[in-house]
């Protein structure tokens, strides 16, 4: 079948948490229902806690309403971690188009077919997604007891008391559920990340079609450095969690923002790892074809640059005035054009505008954290300066 013919696939719309959604009509099989699916979100994950709390605990509702790391996880990042479904969604479906179009043909095409029938497989596998479940159920008893000890007046009642502390209606609501429905996504995303780095992993081990004189400076795979870009909801929503944590312990804590320098830079360099990594399975391609692009537009060009030299440098008494229209002249410049694209190709195949992006996913929601001790007009002041 003709690359053109071949029907998309997608390594997103699978698996039983989609399946579901399309049978509650929150999902249809040509749309994603965004808004519908964020109004959802919002009302089982965030509303029932106003509610509870109203209810069970009315004193400690605008504890609740102020209480960012709820808003952060509930209002910020799950919204974020669904946009990202359709981000992620485009990408992929996009760069698989231009994979099967443009690097492949005959017997590897069918073997990109066979790896993407595998991957769908374990997309719609149920044991990946019921064993995020139970992971996410399992990180959320082992910290059970701290979240008892450190909760706010919305989530913990009875704190000094003889009888204990234990959580409010509210507070078992947000453990069992609301958490649970941010971490779920988180995983659940990153597990579709995983799907797309095994694709990458063993695109990267077919025979493709690269030239080592491709205007993109990457051999024909500049494209899959867009990849990145389809990350970034998912570093947005975990560094605003993230970054909701330390505000809270800068406020209410006695913390101080430097104590969180190494880890910021660590989580930076985990997300862009995490993210660009994958594009490092084909450096070893791509420097191998850089190298005998070297080796032989070397040579051509000095066969070239030989006879030009040969026939108007030493030879070119009586034929000046061919000089001008003589072919050889306009053919060197090409092939020093194409010498010179092969001397920059880079073999790593990132875009810039994705690196940008990814440090901004992680710089925007960390901005609260900033201005939970340094004032917004020394931030602003600080930036204007580092512009200028």
């Amino acid at each position: 079948m003709p690359p053109d013919e071949t029907p998309e696939v997608s390594l997103i719309r699978g698996g039983p948490f989609y399946s579901a959604q399309v049978v509650t009509r929150l999902i249809y099989p040509d749309q994603w229902n965004l808004g519908r699916r964020l109004v959802f979100a919002v009302a089982i994950g965030y509303l029932p806690l106003i509610l509870l709390t109203a209810l069970f605990q009315p004193v400690a509702l605008i504890a609740l309403v102020r209480d960012y790391k709820v808003a952060a996880r509930m209002l910020i990042a799950v919204p974020v971690l669904l946009l990202g479904q359709l981000l992620m969604e485009s990408r992929f479906r996009m760069i698989v188009r231009q994979v099967r179009k443009d690097l492949l043909s005959g017997p590897d095409l069918t073997r990109l077919e066979n790896i993407l029938a595998r991957l769908i497989r374990l997309r719609d596998s149920a044991l990946p997604e019921i064993a995020l479940v139970l992971l996410v159920y399992l990180h959320t008893a082992s910290l059970f007891g701290e979240r008892i000890g450190l909760g706010t007046m919305w989530v913990v009642r009875g704190a000094g008391t003889a009888a204990g502390s234990h959580l409010t209606p509210a507070g078992w609501y947000y453990v069992l559920v609301s958490q649970t429905i941010y971490q779920f996504l988180v995983a659940l995303s990153l597990w579709k990340w995983v799907l797309w780095t095994v694709f990458l992993f063993r695109l990267s081990r077919l025979n493709l079609k690269l030239e080592v004189t491709h205007p993109d400076k990457h051999g024909g795979i500049g494209f899959l450095g867009m990849s990145p870009l389809a990350f970034a909801p998912v570093a947005f929503a975990i560094t605003a969690a993230i970054g909701a944590t330390w505000r809270d312990e800068i406020l209410y804590s006695g913390a101080h923002l430097m104590s969180f320098k190494l880890p910021a830079i660590a989580l930076l360099l985990l997300i862009v790892i995490v993210a660009v990594g994958p594009l490092g399975f084909f450096v070893p391609k791509l420097a191998g074809l850089r190298r005998r692009g070297i080796l032989e537009y070397g040579s051509l060009a000095q066969l070239h640059s030989t006879e030009f030299n040969e026939k108007w440098i030493l030879h070119r008494e009586g034929h000046e005035g061919e000089f001008l229209s003589a072919p050889e002249i306009s053919s060197l410049a090409d092939l020093a054009t194409s010498y010179e694209n092969v001397e920059k190709m880079q073999p790593f195949p990132l875009e810039k505008g994705s690196l940008v992006a990814l440090a901004l996913a992680v710089l925007i929601p960390i901005l609260p954290t900033v201005l939970a001790e340094v004032p917004l007009q020394v931030v602003l002041k600080s930036l204007l300066e580092a512009v200028r």
